[in-house]
């Protein structure tokens, strides 16, 4: 078998040096490269030619890749040469695997709270936001982690900071600040007031609103509860005009994707916007204005998705810069703010199993719409009863309907798996999309939540859903974590944790399964495998240049990576001297 590998990688060889020739002796002379870069390695994804020396492009694709020589021939007097040196290193244009695009480029308008050490630095923030907002406008933040501060907070209920000092130090304002996970926020007194929450008021299903001993409010609200002040904060902002309104929207467009470029992010799959964010994509996509292609997936009331579904889907739009063919839903919530759905009660909180935030039916019911409307059903799930869930129905359907081609259809997250489940991804070929930073993040609780033993057993287990034939793909989950894909391309290949310890190594990626997870596992699982991921002549011409080789640099030496130049459709759109990191 080995032979015969060999064979057919020689005589495509043979034809790529008999294509270059034709280029060299002129008989294909219009076809010179608009663009090469040489010099360094070229790491291309591709099985049948995995290193190269140089790569060039024509247009938007990409022309030839070989070595420098092969390629010498279509260097020509307009031809613009980017020559590398010793160590830097081409790789496909990164995907990030699940994110949440408008909420990336949003994050980046508002409070960041992510660095905070304690809940008195984020009371702070609030303090001096409050004294240059105007009364009675919105303070919006997001990013705090109860888990992740150097000290509790003096008042807490079940762990989590009550909103006594942000109603103390904004009393005119109404704050509201989302947890890291985006499943947990905390308002203080005036929104509180602005979305009706009094003692009184009832959590809605998959929601739960923390109360004091009195039964007060403490401010924090779990999942589904968010919506009652969420609901008064889209209120307050439809009151803006149109031209702020859009002005907002064009600004998050743009922060986001200066974000992704220079990270060497070229595509984003977008994990749910609404029917009307989808409209407004699509006009940008029309226009030429998006920065980055984006792949997105449909959430929102599943009889308007029902209503909407021709008019919703698109594949390539705007010239390849969008699709939408995927519909998303979430079962439970995370684990940081107890929401992920267990089998059996968290070991720190016994009297919980967590939350179903949707009804099975409905999830039965995305599962029959998308089997017979051709769609892409990807499900948060992050507890093993989540999980176990989703497969059951994932199953069900898939056995119903049954496909000549695989369906492709995904879990986000699938974090926290019972190891009976575990095969079950690659025997239904369901693709499991995680994110690798979530991992050394989330490492420093997960035991306390879960116990040592389903932690070792069934937490980020990329190595054995690999094993199982499954297809892993990774990203950040943006802003959850930070968008830079290299601190999580280290924690997959090492799971190492800043205090030097390693979160159950056994599970970890090799260095060329997690490049594939940000690359070319990551297009299969959109269906774009044969437009990106990889660097092979008639792909997209969708490249990054690193300052180092991510297969053999040291490991501890990823994690810092920086970006040289993004190229997108053959234009170089982001190079590192012109950006500082």
């Amino acid at each position: 078998m080995s032979g015969k590998i060999h064979l057919i990688r020689w005589l495509l060889a043979a034809l790529g040096t008999w294509l270059l020739i034709g280029w060299e002796t002129g008989t294909l002379s219009a076809q010179l490269a608009d663009l090469v870069i040489r010099g360094g390695k070229v790491i291309t994804l591709d099985e049948t030619q995995p290193e190269a020396e140089a790569i060039a492009i024509r247009g938007n694709r990409i022309l030839a890749v070989g070595s420098s020589q092969a390629v010498a021939p279509l260097v020509g007097s307009g031809t613009k040469v980017i020559e590398l040196e010793p160590g830097q290193t081409v790789i496909p244009g990164l995907i990030e695997g699940h994110g949440h695009y408008l909420g990336l480029g949003q994050s980046l308008m508002m409070l960041n709270l992510a660095k905070a050490r304690t809940w008195e630095e984020i009371v702070t923030q609030v303090e001096v936001a409050a004294r240059v907002t105007p009364p009675g406008q919105w303070i919006i933040g997001r990013g705090w982690h109860q888990s992740k501060w150097d000290t509790p907070p003096e008042s807490a209920v079940g762990g989590y900071p009550t909103a006594e000092a942000l109603s103390r130090v904004a009393p005119n304002h109404p704050v509201l600040l989302t947890h890291a996970s985006g499943h947990m926020s905390i308002a203080n007194d005036y929104a509180l007031r602005l979305g009706e929450v009094t003692p009184e008021t009832i959590a809605p299903e998959g929601g739960e609103i923390l109360k004091l001993a009195d039964g007060r409010p403490t401010g924090v609200l779990r999942e589904r509860a968010q919506e009652l002040v969420t609901r008064a904060l889209v209120r307050d902002q439809a009151k803006q005009s149109a031209e702020q309104r859009a002005a907002d929207f064009a600004r998050a467009i743009e922060l986001a994707g200066k974000e992704c470029l220079r990270y060497g992010i070229t595509s984003f799959q977008d994990a749910g916007s609404s029917v009307e964010t989808i409209r407004e994509l699509r006009r940008y996509a029309a226009a030429g204005k998006l920065p980055v292609r984006l792949w997105a997936m449909v959430r929102d009331d599943l009889e308007l998705i029902r209503q909407q579904a021709a008019n919703l889907k698109m594949v390539g739009y705007g010239e390849q810069f969008l699709t939408v063919a995927a519909v998303k839903l979430s079962i439970d919530g995370a684990l940081g703010p107890h929401g992920a759905w267990l089998l059996a009660p968290y070991a720190d909180l016994p009297g919980s199993v967590g939350l179903n935030t949707i009804p099975l039916e409905t999830v039965q019911a995305a599962a029959e719409f998308c089997a017979t409307r051709g769609f892409q059903l990807c499900v948060h799930a992050i507890g093993d009863r989540a999980n176990r869930e989703t497969l059951d129905i994932f199953e069900a359907t898939l056995q119903k309907y049954p496909s000549r081609t695989p369906r492709r259809w995904r879990i986000e997250h699938a974090q926290h798996l019972h190891p009976d489940d575990i095969p079950r991804f690659g025997s239904l070929g369901i693709i499991a999309a995680m994110q690798g930073v979530h991992c050394t993040s989330d490492a420093i609780f997960v035991p306390q939540r879960l116990g040592q033993l389903r932690a070792e057993q069934g937490a980020y287990v990329w190595r054995s859903l690999l094993d199982s034939g499954a297809v892993v793909t990774n990203g950040t989950d943006a802003p959850v974590e930070e968008l830079n894909p290299f601190p999580s391309l280290y924690a997959s290949v090492t799971r190492q944790l800043p205090n030097g310890l390693r979160f159950f190594p056994k599970q970890v990626m090799t260095r060329e399964e997690a490049l594939r997870s940000y690359t070319i596992d990551s297009a299969y699982a959109a269906f774009e495998e044969h437009e990106k991921g990889s660097l092979v002549a008639g792909k997209l011409a969708d490249l990054a240049v690193l300052d180092r080789n991510l297969l053999t640099c040291a490991a501890e030496e990823i994690s810092g990576t920086r970006v040289l130049y993004t190229l997108l459709g053959g234009k170089v759109v982001y190079t590192g001297e012109t950006e500082p990191r």
